[in-house]
């Protein structure tokens, strides 16, 4: 089955949003929470080595919080924390139906969570155990998608997997304009310069720096995840090429 892979070692991008249900009022849907760890087994079974890094916007998103009075740095420390939140719930959630995991945090909470080492991170993904990268960079003004790109760079991934709401890198918001496109490839220069609010530019400049491709896909479509780790052209592939 792996020899069908093209992508063996993947950094799967996760928007905390995704998790909560404004409809509820939930910061963390629990049947939301299923769904996505479900579709993480999947890939688990085809024998993709998988590290997750999730972001906290359900719970608290420091750039908001700035805009409102509170102070960016504890603002953002606030933010890594909810992603330490997440990651805890997509372990458990994990764990629950047979995938084993660990959470590697970026600040020190030895109680909850592994400190982050980059060795020690690869050789939990080669005995088979996702990684929740937690805490972010554990420094502020960087966002989840800068803490993606470089824990994707630091465990030599094949590539980062940037799952939204949408189905790709679009000129501009398509629930906005009807006629917004879809770019089915893009090169790293491009998205820098027309300045895509998918990633921050940041996260685009560290993934080109160390030519990981990213691949911007619809996290709702059933069957996207298995169809990216299989090489099938989904959603928009920023690359060199």
């Amino acid at each position: 089955m792996k020899k069908s892979l093209k992508y063996h070692r993947i950094l799967l991008k996760l928007s905390g949003e995704v998790l909560g249900n404004r409809q509820t009022g939930d910061c963390i849907d629990p049947s939301r929470l299923a769904f996505m760890a479900e579709r993480v087994k999947k890939l688990h079974r085809l024998g993709v080595q998988i590290g997750i890094v999730l972001g906290g916007g359900n719970i608290f998103r420091g750039l908001v919080g700035a805009k409102k009075g509170v102070n960016r740095i504890t603002g953002d420390s606030m933010g890594m924390l909810a992603t330490i939140i997440n990651g805890l719930a997509m372990s458990s959630a994990l764990e629950q139906i047979g995938v084993p995991t660990r959470v590697m945090s970026a600040i020190e909470m030895p109680r909850l969570a592994e400190t982050f080492i980059q060795r020690r991170a690869i050789r939990h993904l080669e005995k088979g155990r996702v990684c929740i990268f937690a805490g972010g960079t554990g420094n502020p003004y960087f966002s989840t998608d800068s803490a993606a790109a470089l824990r994707a760079s630091e465990i030599d991934a094949d590539v980062l997997l940037k799952a939204t709401k949408v189905d790709g890198i679009y000129t501009a918001d398509p629930k906005l304009d009807p006629k917004a496109t879809r770019f089915d490839r893009l090169r790293y220069e491009v998205a820098l310069e027309k300045r895509l609010k998918v990633m921050d530019s940041a996260a685009f400049a560290l993934c080109m720096d160390n030519e990981i491709p990213i691949v911007v896909f619809d996290f709702f479509d059933g069957n996207a995840l298995e169809r990216v780790v299989r090489g099938d052209a989904v959603g928009t592939l920023v690359s060199d090429k």
